[in-house]
């Protein structure tokens, strides 16, 4: 009698995973044939996802470490940009800078949500400065001491140290920038990198102008 319950058994459990195998593939062939309407959409747009030439391969190292870069170097200009109010005394700094902060707020969120996209870690807040692990090898960063000062400048003394810094800063950004559009791959990230190019070294341009009346 044993014998014979674990023959039905295992008969049992053969019919029921046969049965499964063959609901699986009747579901898969709906999907296919009425564009998804099955219920099984969410689970086949996870799974294209994870294949070779769907989202996750769109991008490269270098498209993560251009933004894991980038964003913390914007945060820095932005910082610089707003001690401006209140402290420059030339309306065309103090214009420079509200552009600056303008521009560069919108790719840090940009940024920040390709990174989230790729289940990479967007760089926390407040690691702006050279000072921090991790930045004292990016291109143009300012240092604590560096931003104390000119947190302590006023008047023209300000608006001196500011361009200069800025300048400093911007080349680092379009040395950043031109290594994404050689060797990244994400389009949106390489069209990003293209346009802070043309628009900090046009800044550039304008800042040594400025430092030229000072």
């Amino acid at each position: 009698m044993t014998i014979r319950t674990l023959t039905r058994r295992a008969a049992l459990a053969a019919v029921a995973v046969t049965g499964a195998l063959v609901l699986a593939a009747c579901g898969g062939d709906n999907d296919s044939a009425d564009g998804g309407h099955t219920g099984h959409g969410p689970s086949a747009a996870a799974s294209a996802s994870a294949t070779p030439g769907a989202s996750a391969a769109a991008h490269n190292d270098q498209d993560v470490s251009f933004a894991q870069g980038m964003i913390p170097h914007h945060r820095q200009a932005l910082e610089m940009a707003r001690l401006a109010d209140g402290r420059a005394s030339s309306a065309q700094v103090k214009d420079l800078a509200s552009r600056i902060e303008k521009a560069q707020d919108p790719e840090i969120r940009t940024m920040t949500g390709w990174l989230t996209s790729w289940g990479e870690q967007a760089p926390m807040a407040g690691m702006d400065h050279s000072g921090h692990s991790g930045m004292s090898g990016m291109s143009g960063m300012m240092s604590e001491a560096d931003m104390a000062d000119l947190e302590k400048a006023t008047g023209k003394d300000f608006d001196t140290r500011f361009l200069s810094m800025m300048v400093d800063h911007h080349e680092g950004a379009v040395e950043m920038a031109t290594t994404e559009k050689e060797r990244g791959q994400y389009g949106p990230a390489k069209t990003m990198a293209d346009a802070i190019v043309t628009a900090q070294n046009a800044e550039i341009k304008e800042m040594r102008q400025l430092l030229g009346t000072h």
